[in-house]
């Protein structure tokens, strides 16, 4: 008897401690996709975050904080209950057949014009920090993210999932040191934004906010309904979408502060964040350059996946020669737009009717929360899309 409740509580222990490394997977994916050449090189901090100073650090942190747990744990807990044929069916489960089809034609869009995104910030980086001409960043990104998109979702969440929290961390090491070895600080810098000239994501912090959900929840969308399909459990959905969303969110702020305290020497710079991590010393500079690309590389792998399972099936032939066409397409528009430009005109512009779709979303959660209330015990609502299964919600 004693011999069987040991194993029982062995048992116990290994569950307990293979379903917590599948949160923390599910939550560096997210973590990982979010980071991209935006948040890597400390671009999109300054346009969303440090540019509006504290209102931007803790008004459009705690906005981002919020809805990006909320759409993260949506994705995930949808998806593992809907098990939709496409993961493109969850914006006609919340905006219905017609708006749904625009959100999810916008979204392939979106999510490839991202992808170019990418391709321009690491040639910025090569450029910059490197002194070699911005082809060899783009194509060497190319080569790797479709290598690695070739081999399908599951290679996917094996690889960014364990490297986007490594990533984080070390932004967060870096956005840290940037405070403590500030000339100006974090007040000062809050008293200098309006006197420079701050490329922002809007004109105001609170808009921002939103634009930055929206755009993120584009990227999101179909990876996470399709990550969702492989979870487990509801609990594990759920924990890990939080923990994701959350620590992201807090990074950000973080990275923000290490930004606007520095934020008059930086103001201006392509890649900021390389500026904090020379301060240290110019071979944390090349570190932090390697751990930019790597950032890069996590959030292009399922752009890229993401637009070509849309149109063929993971694995199959044509979607790897799609998967190829797209990279060099992407490759190209991205070296021959500005990076900086990139990230406000295609991130903003977006972020925007990502904003809507939230909108929506947030709306529906709450209708179907309170028919669930007042629905007897054993009835079903079922969603208004054509999946495989019904929505028990």
């Amino acid at each position: 008897m004693e011999k069987i409740q040991r194993e029982k509580k062995t048992h116990l222990f290994s569950t307990n401690r293979s379903s917590m490394m599948r949160v923390l997977t599910y939550g560096g994916a997210i973590m990982a996709f979010l980071i991209g050449s935006g948040f890597a090189t400390g671009q999109e901090i300054m346009q969303y975050y440090a540019s509006y100073g504290f209102w931007g650090l803790f008004g459009t942190g705690a906005i981002v904080l919020l809805l990006i747990c909320f759409v993260s744990v949506q994705f995930l807990t949808v998806g593992r209950r809907e098990q939709f044929e496409k993961p493109s069916q969850i914006f006609e489960y919340y905006a219905g057949k017609y708006v749904g089809k625009f959100f999810d034609y916008f979204s392939i869009l979106f999510v490839f014009l991202s992808f170019t995104v990418m391709v321009s910030g690491a040639g910025a980086v090569f450029d910059e920090h490197y002194n070699l001409p911005t082809w060899v960043g783009g194509f060497g990104l190319t080569i790797l993210v479709a290598i690695t998109v070739v081999f399908g979702l599951n290679s996917l969440v094996d690889v960014i999932g364990k490297i986007g929290p490594v990533i984080v961390v070390v932004a967060i090491g870096l956005g840290i040191v940037g405070i403590v070895n500030a000339d100006t600080g974090i007040l000062a810098g809050h008293n200098m934004v309006d006197d420079l000239e701050l490329q922002q994501a809007s004109n105001h912090w609170a808009i921002a906010g939103l634009s930055y959900v929206g755009f993120c929840m584009l990227w999101l969308a179909a990876f996470l309904t399709a990550l969702g399909r492989t979870v487990p459990t509801h609990r594990e959905a759920r924990a890990g979408g939080l923990a994701g969303g959350a620590i992201f969110s807090l990074a950000c702020i973080i990275v923000g502060m290490g930004l606007l305290a520095n934020i008059e020497r930086i103001a201006g710079m392509q890649i900021p964040m390389l500026a904090l991590a020379n301060d240290i010393a110019p071979v944390v500079a090349s570190l932090i350059s390697v751990m930019i690309l790597a950032g890069i590389y996590t959030t292009a792998i399922p752009l890229l996946w993401t637009v070509s399972s849309r149109f063929f099936p993971d694995g199959t032939r044509k979607y790897k020669f799609l998967t190829i066409g797209l990279a060099l397409l992407g490759t190209v528009i991205g070296l021959w737009l500005p990076f900086d430009e990139m990230v406000n005109i295609v991130y903003v512009l977006n972020g925007y009717v990502g904003a809507v779709l939230l909108a929506i979303m947030v709306v529906v959660t709450l209708r179907r929360a309170i028919i669930k209330r007042r629905t007897p015990s054993g009835e079903t609502e079922h969603a208004p899309v054509a999946s495989s299964r019904a929505a028990n919600d």
